[in-house]
This record gives structure tokens, sequence and C-alpha cells, in this order.
């Protein structure tokens, strides 16, 4: 069933209306390929702007794979520096995993219902 009010707007036109009408219904303007062009050169660079970000972040992961790789190195040295009992303790002060799934459950629970309430 159709509302009689979109009915009713769909058959009363002003001026402008049918001013638009008249303008939409005309044959497009020649152009000698310009607008075409133009698209062609946007999509183009909507194509450079998607690909530059991860093509940088490739390059910067290769150029900075080995300082990395060495940083790590040093860290895991340090680490056995470190007396056992200190080490044992870290890991007993580390949260469990059904901790952690609680604290995301709740988390995402929270955020759903903040976007409930500013609809």
């Amino acid at each position: 069933m159709t509302s009689k009010i979109i009915n009713m707007a769909e058959h009363m036109k002003d001026e402008t209306d049918r001013m638009l009408e008249s303008l939409f219904a005309s044959e497009p303007v020649a152009d000698d390929g310009f607008s075409a062009r133009v698209v062609r050169k946007v999509r183009r660079r909507t194509w450079v702007r998607r690909l530059t970000l991860p093509i940088a972040t490739l390059i910067g992961a290769a150029i900075s794979f080995k300082p990395l790789a060495g940083l790590m190195t040093t860290l895991a040295g340090f680490a056995q520096l470190l007396p056992r009992d200190m080490v044992e303790l870290s890991h007993n002060a580390l949260p469990q995993l059904p901790y952690i799934v609680l604290g995301a459950m709740l988390l995402a629970t929270c955020m759903v219902a903040l976007r409930s309430l500013e609809d």
C-alpha cells in the first residue's frame, strides 16, 4: 500500500520542478571528451592515494627489519640478565586469558550500550 501523501507530492509540480525535468531530459553538452578525462584523472588519483600508504608501510617495514631484529636480540639478552625470581613473579602478575576475554566482553557491551543511548 502506498501513501497518499507521497503520491500527491509526485503529482504536484511547480515551475522549478518542470524546469529541472526539462534540463535533465535534454541532450548532454558536447565537451569533446573533457568529462571522461576528468573522471579518469580523478579515478587515477584515488587509486594512487589508496596504494600510497600500504606501499610506504611495506617500504618502511623492509628498511626497519634489520634494526628491529637487532633490537629484539638485544632485549632478549637483557631479559636473561634478570634474576629468576623476578621473571617468575612477572608471569604470575600477568592477567589470565579468562579475565582478558571477560574484560573485552565488558568493553564491547559498554560500547554497544553507549551507541544505543546516542540513538
